[in-house]
């Protein structure tokens, strides 16, 4: 599918003039974060953890929760940290472990099963951490939306205390009715709302090391400790990389880089990683994530909750084999999803949503698992750009996943028709939810179906890739990677910056890979000199392009370093024959 190229307009004088200290490219790349101010501009270029990390006594209900810790402590109460089974509520449950236990805290975690319990607070689970002797409850990662669970657990006598980064039911009545640590409530007063789960919980953390009767030396190098945890689950979740999550990640990679973590160590060593090259936030997001949340998704986090806090090398070893062998599975399973689903839409695409059901629903067929249609729908919305359902389970209880586009707000259309559901949750690209009986299951798809052809009827879909800057192919070097080099770490809102250079000429091309999937092009431009540029998995994607023929190419530019060579080569976003 054609792509829609989008370049970022062009910085005007006055924002030159205002800021001379530095280069037009750098002030352009700035701007285009949304980045225009003098204060905002030094944070993102320094990203100092000592000068812009927040200090964590400025959420209203922070104070009254490290004192009510520290009683429970004294008094030799029991502590759970009641998690989340993605990576970064794994990270969190860790990080919050680890710290009660250094504060000399009887502390134990639960971790629910994502498909038998699924996501958030559940009474079962709140009776059985109560029967085992728990006085005060802390969430992770989730709580926020559960008030009539802490209700219940406060019935039976356990005293909670909610730390969550999700959005908080409109109404105040709605909040759950107990101390709550969460950047986005209405009326809360942390500056900074965009916080991953472990980024919350770090911060109560922080706050509670702060408070504690350790050296100011051993204060520090625990509160650090923490960072590589930190960095981890926030680029996990996707939130946005600017302002204190960019300065948690960035000094949480320093850390990382250092870690004597054994399961981090383990779990690098399994996947193979970097050859021992600095990790950054693509290894993250790409590499170790994946694997991290392959746990929960194959069968139970608990293996990848074991495998951060292990003390055991060896335990270590076998549990980093285990996640790599389950996100293996977990890459089969989906590729054999995704399969299932584009055979069905061999004969074309009918409607402006695809909608797929296991044949689990319908016969006797194979179910697919719950923990893993997400990312099939993930998939298909990214071949096909179009807002894609997947359901399974069986002829009376199904559940799904959604992923969409730009173009459509999913969780607004599923809350238009949510009287055929069960439960639904989710945001406008995201949704999950569940639905008892086909009666339902078919009334809801037909609704969900008009929905989206009217509201991407006559619409061009078509993805938009969106430029930095079109630039001379003279000005690719290394004086270019630097300026690049000052925005990372690259996430969600600060991506690696692309750009634009036409007319330059294709001097050779070969595909690579044991299977050929990958493209490599020589590329010129007059004086400018030649230069890679490789195109992973874009084997066929062009298959008129040829040897001599003139294109304009969207890239990024990075440092290869082979056999002791270093040059700059192109990663190929997208490209055009001119």
């Amino acid at each position: 599918m054609s792509k829609n190229w989008q370049i970022l307009a062009k910085i005007e004088d006055n924002f030159i003039e205002q800021f001379p200290q530095y280069d037009r490219l750098t002030l352009q790349l700035l701007k285009n974060r949304g980045l225009a101010e003098k204060g905002e501009i030094e944070e993102f270029l320094n990203a100092d953890y000592e000068i812009n990390s927040h200090d964590p006594f400025l959420f209203k209900d922070m104070r009254a929760a490290v004192e009510l810790i520290i009683a429970k402590i004294k008094a030799g109460e029991k502590i759970t940290v009641y998690g989340d089974y993605d990576a970064d509520g794994v990270t969190s449950t860790a990080l919050m472990l680890e710290t009660l236990k250094t504060l000399k805290a009887e502390v134990d975690v639960y971790i629910p099963n994502r498909v038998s319990e699924g996501y958030g607070l559940n009474n079962e689970a709140i009776k059985e951490i109560y029967d085992l002797g728990t006085k005060l409850l802390i969430t992770v990662d989730n709580g926020i939306r559960g008030k009539a669970e802490v209700a219940y657990a406060k019935s039976l006598g356990l005293t909670v205390i909610v730390t969550d980064h999700h959005l908080a039911p409109a109404e105040e009545r709605d909040l759950p009715d107990c101390l709550v640590i969460d950047p986005i409530v209405a009326g809360e007063n942390y500056p900074f709302k965009y916080l991953s789960g472990v980024g919350t919980a770090f911060k109560f953390a922080t706050a509670l090391i702060r408070s504690s009767s350790l050296s100011a030396e051993d204060k520090i190098k625990l509160e650090e400790r923490n960072l590589d945890l930190v960095a981890i689950g926030t680029v996990a979740d996707c939130v946005k990389l600017l302002g204190e999550n960019r300065v948690l990640v960035k000094k949480g990679l320093e850390i990382l880089n250092k870690t004597k973590r054994l399961g981090i160590l383990a779990l690098i060593k399994a996947a193979k990683i970097n050859n021992g090259k600095l990790l950054d936030s693509w290894n993250i997001g790409f590499q170790l994530a994946p694997r991290l949340n392959a746990a929960g998704r194959m069968d139970h986090a608990n293996t990848a909750f074991e495998l951060i806090v292990t003390k055991d090398k060896a335990e270590a070893e076998q549990l980093a084999r285990d996640l790599s062998v389950k996100n293996s599975d977990r890459q089969r399973e989906t590729e054999s999803i995704v399969g299932q689903i584009e055979a069905t839409l061999a004969a074309g695409l009918e409607d402006k949503i695809i909608v797929a059901v296991s044949p689990s629903v319908y016969e006797a067929g194979e179910q697919w698992n719950e923990g893993i249609i997400g990312l099939a729908a993930g998939r298909l919305m990214e071949k096909y750009y179009l807002p894609v359902i997947v359901i399974t389970g069986n002829d009376s209880e199904m559940k799904g996943s959604g992923r969409s586009i730009p173009e459509f707000n999913l969780m607004s259309g599923v809350e238009q028709i949510h009287d055929s559901l069960a439960r639904y949750g989710g945001h406008a690209a995201a949704c999950g939810f569940s639905i008892m009986g086909k009666k339902n299951l078919e009334q809801f798809i037909v609704e969900l179906k008009v929905l989206a052809n009217q509201a991407l009827s006559g619409l061009d879909l078509r993805r938009e890739i969106l430029v930095d800057a079109e630039i001379d192919f003279s000005e690719v070097d290394d004086q270019l990677i630097k300026i690049i080099d000052r925005f990372a770490p690259f996430g969600e809102e600060n991506a690696r910056p692309k750009f634009l250079s036409r007319n330059l000429t294709v001097v050779d091309m070969i595909n690579l890979g044991s299977d050929g999937r990958h493209l490599k092009l020589r590329v010129k431009n007059g004086q400018a000199g030649v230069k890679s540029a490789l195109g992973f998995g874009q084997s066929d994607k062009w298959p008129d392009l040829r040897i001599g023929d003139k294109i304009d190419l969207v890239f990024y530019p990075e440092i290869n370093e082979f056999n002791g060579k270093r040059e700059v080569q192109l990663k190929i976003v997208d490209l055009v024959i001119a």
